[in-house]
């Protein structure tokens, strides 16, 4: 398996990210610094959700503040422990927790929601799986899934910011989220100047199928 198959290595990213967390949160920890239509998408997205909704990689924690502040019982998770302490200093009263997304600390089932924006860009294509699994698990038949990403004409990686990520062909991630255990039900695409094209993809979780009896 080459290099970009297999992606980052979580230690990387998590002290890729852990090295630049304040001017991160500086930059882009803020409602503020994110595009309108992403603010309006997500918020119309949670009123849709019934149930406990997870920010899955919440980093500074601003979109698990705006699925608090729309009445939900919201909490974050991230790899970076100074985002999660950041995350902690700006919004009291929202709990958030150092997590890997790859192996959630969560009921099967246990969530109505979980909120994926743009912290799935470090796994490859062969590692995206594993995640994308995770979130089927714990979230409930019926609840909903919005994943925000980088979007291309081609699924490939680039030099990111930060660390290596990945732009996804939405037809390519879109098969990933129905691989995982979820209906697609709406893919959005935005472009803009000055801008990497984005995309984002919610969907439905599908019913797990019932253990055989043994006999």
């Amino acid at each position: 398996m080459t290099p970009h198959a297999a992606g980052a290595p979580v230690s990387l990213v998590r002290d890729a990210y852990a090295a630049r967390a304040d001017e991160y949160t500086a930059h882009l920890g803020s409602l503020d610094a994110a595009h309108p239509s992403d603010r309006a998408l997500v918020a119309a997205w949670a009123d849709g959700i019934e149930g406990p909704v997870l920010d899955a990689g919440c980093g500074p924690g601003h979109w698990t503040a705006l699925l608090a502040s729309r009445g939900l019982d919201a909490r974050g998770v991230d790899l970076v422990p100074a985002f999660v302490a950041n995350a902690r200093a700006a919004h009291p009263g929202i709990p958030f927790a150092v997590g890997d997304l790859d192996a959630l600390d969560a009921a099967d089932g246990e969530l109505g929601g979980a909120l994926a924006w743009y912290s799935l860009i470090h796994h490859a294509p062969a590692r995206i799986g594993v995640p994308l699994r995770e979130l089927a698990r714990v979230i409930r038949p019926g609840g909903r899934l919005l994943v925000g990403a980088f979007s291309g004409t081609v699924t490939e990686p680039f030099d990111h910011a930060v660390t290596r990520a990945w732009r996804w062909a939405p037809e390519e991630l879109a098969a990933a989220v129905v691989d995982a255990g979820f209906e697609v039900v709406e893919v959005h695409t935005r472009t803009g100047p000055g801008q990497r094209p984005h995309l984002a993809l919610t969907a439905r979780a599908w019913p797990r199928p019932a253990p055989r009896l043994a006999g």
